[in-house]
């Protein structure tokens, strides 16, 4: 019998909070990450709803924990990580550790080594310089 790895899928993680100042309905993450999935070939799996407590990420960690039941995790938005970068390094870790991958949807970037970690924090220190994307009124 031929050694055939089923997916095990990869699981949303969607926002109940803004993300970088733009609120967006949950059904709407969910059509952008089912999207991604599509265009990518993941097996996408139902998402967990992050709580909206600011700085609130019980989600994430109960993500986290499950990785070995998953492929990965597709994010919304790779905005949805923790702000503080020794957390969000921590995630990195996590998924990198497990070899597994992390996707940010709405950005269409993926983790999945050492070089990408890189990537992504040259993002996130751009991003600090540039104004939020919440409208003004």
């Amino acid at each position: 019998m031929d050694d055939v790895r089923t997916s095990l899928g990869y699981r949303g993680y969607i926002a109940s909070r803004p993300v970088r100042g733009a609120s967006t309905p949950q059904h709407v993450q969910n059509l952008v990450i089912r999207d991604y999935a599509a265009r990518n070939g993941l097996d996408f799996k139902l998402s967990a709803t992050e709580y909206a407590m600011d700085g609130c990420y019980l989600m994430l960690e109960s993500v986290l924990d499950d990785l070995a039941n998953l492929d990965g995790i597709i994010l919304y938005s790779v905005f949805m990580l923790p702000r503080d970068p020794a957390r969000r390094n921590a995630v990195y870790r996590s998924v990198l550790d497990s070899a597994k991958t992390l996707h940010g949807a709405l950005e269409n970037l993926q983790l999945g080594d050492g070089g990408d970690v890189k990537r992504l924090e040259d993002i996130f220190l751009v991003a600090q310089f540039v104004p939020s994307t919440a409208p003004s009124f």
